[in-house]
């Protein structure tokens, strides 16, 4: 089995309707959750990489560490 990852315009009703045609066919979804940027950055507070600096120069310090 042959596996296809698409990115496309959910909002263009053609490709919607071949996709439609298609999961008719027999295609099924492996994995249609991503992650959205609120999601990645709850999980980034949660884990702990978040970081902070109260100026410019202290971030850049940082950042060269």
């Amino acid at each position: 089995m042959a596996t296809l990852t698409l990115n496309y315009d959910a909002r263009n009703k053609n490709i919607t309707t071949l996709l439609e045609v298609v999961m008719n066919l027999g295609a099924t979804p492996v994995n249609t959750t991503r992650k959205t940027g609120i999601d990645e950055a709850l999980e980034d507070k949660k884990n702990g990489r978040i970081y902070a600096a109260k100026d410019a120069k202290s971030l850049i310090k940082q950042c060269l560490q």
